[in-house]
């Protein structure tokens, strides 16, 4: 088993124990997220569009109730609508994928918070606040990615899959920011 598998295992493990004794309906959802994999934003996004019947890109009150049924979260209904409060950030009566991401993800340590920023810093060679295509010509070097050396994908594609790799799964546009941290 590769280490990355390993430690993905260990966290699920991890989770699933700390979940028995957890109290907190959020935290509750957080743990519940990890117990099924540690693939960051793109779990998160399936998570969402799980929860998401209708397929509109956001959460009413009854899918997320549906949904944190479907999670195993079983609450009083005002204990959940307390918690989709805490993710309605906007009190649109709604969560977008955004406010479910800031809301449930936990906040990084302060040494990791940099060490993004550092990295964010490097790929935004404009200096603008995002990452688009242009900045990434400067610093990442299609040529070595396997796809364009056999020649299934062009510069521009492999560019494009690295920053959608970190875009939102409902907005791709083709530009990061560094709002979300």
């Amino acid at each position: 088993m590769a280490g990355t598998s390993r430690h993905d295992t260990a966290m699920a493990m991890k989770a699933k124990q700390q979940l028995m004794s957890c109290s907190d309906p959020l935290e509750r959802l957080r743990l519940q997220c990890l117990t099924r994999g540690s693939s960051g934003i793109k779990g998160l996004g399936r998570t969402f569009r799980i929860m998401d019947d209708n397929e509109n890109r956001s959460l009413d009150f009854k899918e997320f109730l549906k949904g944190l049924n479907d999670y195993g979260l079983l609450m009083e209904k005002d204990e959940a609508s307390a918690l989709f409060q805490l993710f309605d950030r906007d009190s649109s009566g709604t969560i977008d994928f955004d406010e479910f991401l800031i809301t449930l993800r936990p906040p990084m340590s302060k040494a990791r918070k940099e060490v993004v920023m550092q990295a964010f810093r490097k790929l935004d060679r404009t200096g603008d606040g995002v990452i688009t295509v242009e900045d990434l010509q400067g610093v990442y070097n299609a040529k070595y990615h396997p796809k364009y050396q056999n020649g299934d994908w062009t510069e521009e594609q492999v560019f494009r899959t690295f920053l959608d790799s970190f875009d939102s799964p409902y907005d791709k546009d083709g530009k990061v920011s560094c709002l979300r941290l």
